[in-house]
């Protein structure tokens, strides 16, 4: 098992290292619409404040108020955003992110660290009270797929959200408090301005869609292998019977 792990481990660290700049590319095409939007609303908020300083709103600024409402978001494309990463940062602008990726590879060996464990100690209490049936029941695999990746979940999203930040576009609406030159400088301003719950924002949605997916997985995964024993049983008997 151990054997496993660390090929497991290696082989995800090289699927990080060569994909890590599509995820770049994809995480700030998604992230752009909303980066626009501040960055409008900043806008708005400095004509505003301008504005109150001069307590007087005349039809200028209702213009300028009006104009910038009417902008709607440009088309953002994977050149236009390959060119913007390589004009931010060069080519290391494509691997940002890299180190909490790479850490977060860790997660299926959770996951599976878990499973196993309860599986294990559910099996032996069985086993330990003298009960007929020792196998686990699908309902029983769900319920231990699904905590396994609660635990594995629970452990590694802030790591994903570091990921998320860095990827994401860095200057938003002229906001230093959201530029970060790496991860240790992400990880202490986001302690420093949002505390520990920002690095579980969002984490709800990513339970249900994760803990439900790896649930359904382990769960079609213990059938499978119950239907495989099942059929090679058959045929080691048949093929006993026919040699006999």
């Amino acid at each position: 098992m151990f054997s496993w792990l660390v090929v497991a481990a290696i082989a995800g660290s090289l699927n990080v290292l060569l994909t890590n700049p599509i995820w770049v590319l994809v995480t700030r095409m998604q992230t752009q619409t909303q980066a626009e939007r501040k960055i409008i609303e900043g806008k708005k908020q400095a004509l505003l404040r301008e504005a109150s300083e001069r307590s007087s709103i005349d039809s200028t600024l209702q213009e300028k108020l009006a104009e910038l409402d009417s902008i709607k978001p440009h088309p953002y494309g994977t050149l236009q955003a390959a060119r913007e990463v390589y004009s931010e940062a060069g080519i290391t602008g494509f691997w940002k992110g890299i180190i909490p990726t790479l850490i977060m590879v860790c997660n299926p060996s959770i996951q599976f660290m878990i499973y196993e464990s309860s599986s294990k100690h559910l099996r032996a209490k069985r086993s330990a009270n003298k009960q007929g049936y020792k196998n686990v029941t699908a309902l029983e695999v769900f319920l231990l797929g699904a905590l396994a990746k609660l635990g594995a979940t629970v452990s590694t999203y802030p790591l994903l959200v570091v990921k998320s930040r860095l990827q994401a576009k860095q200057e938003i609406g002229g906001n230093n408090l959201l530029r970060y030159s790496g991860t240790l400088d992400a990880i202490v301003k986001m302690i420093r301005y949002e505390g520990l719950t920002g690095f579980y924002k969002g984490m709800s949605t990513k339970i249900v869609q994760s803990v439900f997916a790896a649930s359904v997985l382990f769960m079609i995964k213990e059938e499978l292998v119950k239907a495989y024993m099942v059929l090679a049983d058959k045929s080691k008997k048949h093929l006993i019977i026919s040699n006999s």
